[in-house]
């Protein structure tokens, strides 16, 4: 019986259209059909999704877990990865097309000596969100988009996908699940499932990335690996509501610079000025590290930022201290305030220290913005600059 090297992790609900055209791609890909599957976690159950499945059962192999709940992409994903047998497991969406090849050259490149290693691949024409609403999908032939997969890795500006194109700094920021692909004994011994607390669209994905990380497992990029991203329907306001909330989870369960940054500024510019911001909370505050503490003052919740503490004793500054109640239980976090996991109006009052101020005016101003927000009153240690 021969080995099953990939298994394909998709979720999927209500876009056959899509689901079609990456079931095309598979069933040509070189990579024997033995050597892999396509596990499906299917959050409905729909004649037309069997039917489809039905289709290609002589072509590739389909295992579908279906599961009447709402939509849910992390429970989609864990029910497919669960059903996995496959030495890799392959983190697709149900509108990522591969080239013919691409199975086989993501195997045999990055996973054939048994490397214990996360592959992020291109996904080409991926907007993250950033391309604005789509309203209306036009339903193009297979070969439509097998043309266009050939033309890719011809073309003169090659990688086409922006995350390729820059400095990888934060190894989870682009760990993106469009394509990418870890070892499945190394799901297994990490429990590196996804976390179902993020509901809607966004940041599941770059929590999920930060665990990988975290685990000590590398994550590359590499652009030889690439699919092309399929038109879909998209709602973006929607979209950030979701955005949003997630990404304050992620701030919540794993608070950092580098969560900080992508929280304020997006996980791609959260990767360009990585090292700018290092380099700018040490000359405000050097040997010691920034972030913020909130407690209560007068019994009301209090929060300050841009606080300069020892890394090493965790002592607080008898000026940050008296800012609270005496005795009263205070809680440091290593986020000096450019973004805060909570809600609006969280705080009666936050103190903003003269630390904040003497940030370089982007980091300055994303400060000022989440004091405002996050507190009905704000008070500035140090003049607006």
């Amino acid at each position: 019986m021969t080995a099953i090297k990939l298994s394909l992790s998709i979720p999927y609900r209500n876009r056959l259209d899509n689901l079609r055209l990456v079931f095309e791609s598979l069933a040509e890909q070189t990579m024997a059909r033995a050597e892999f599957e396509v596990v499906v976690g299917a959050m409905e159950y729909s004649a037309d999704y069997v039917g489809l499945c039905r289709e290609f059962l002589d072509r590739i192999n389909v295992v579908s877990v279906l599961s009447p709940r709402d939509f849910h992409i992390p429970r989609a994903r864990n029910l497919a990865m669960r059903q996995a047998t496959g030495q890799v497991i392959v983190q697709m969406d149900a509108d990522t097309l591969l080239p013919p090849d691409g199975l086989r050259n993501l195997y045999d490149r990055h996973f054939a000596f048994g490397q214990n290693v996360c592959v992020v691949g291109q996904v080409v024409g991926y907007g993250n969100n950033n391309d604005g609403d789509v309203t209306a999908v036009q339903s193009l032939p297979y070969a439509h988009y097998r043309a266009e997969l050939d033309k890719l890795a011809q073309a003169p500006d090659w990688p086409h996908d922006c995350r390729f194109r820059v400095d990888h700094v934060i190894p989870w920021a682009f760990g993106w699940t469009g394509l990418i692909a870890l070892p499945r004994a190394t799901v297994q011994a990490h429990e590196l499932y996804f976390d179902e607390g993020f509901l809607g669209w966004g940041v599941d994905d770059l929590e999920w990335s930060y665990r990988i990380c975290a685990s000590g497992v590398p994550i590359v990029l590499r652009p030889d690996v690439y699919a092309l991203h399929l038109p879909h329907l998209r709602d973006t306001a929607a979209n950030r509501v979701t955005e949003l909330a997630n990404y304050r989870r992620f701030l919540a369960k794993w608070p950092g610079p580098d969560v900080e940054l992508a929280h304020a500024f997006g996980d791609v510019d959260a990767n360009n000025w990585f090292l700018d911001y290092r380099r700018e909370l040490h000359a405000v505050a050097p040997g010691r590290s920034l972030g913020s503490v909130r407690g209560t003052h007068g019994g009301q919740p209090v929060v300050v930022i841009g606080v300069a503490r020892d890394p090493v004793t965790g002592e607080l500054t008898p000026d940050v201290r008296d800012r609270f109640d005496p005795g009263s239980a205070v809680e440091y976090l290593p986020l000096a305030g450019l973004a805060l996991p909570c809600a609006d109006d969280t705080y009666a009052e936050c103190h903003v220290l003269p630390a904040i101020a003497a940030l370089a005016p982007r980091y300055r101003n994303a400060a000022f913005a989440e004091a405002d927000r996050v507190a009905r009153r704000v008070t500035h240690a140090a003049p607006r600059v």
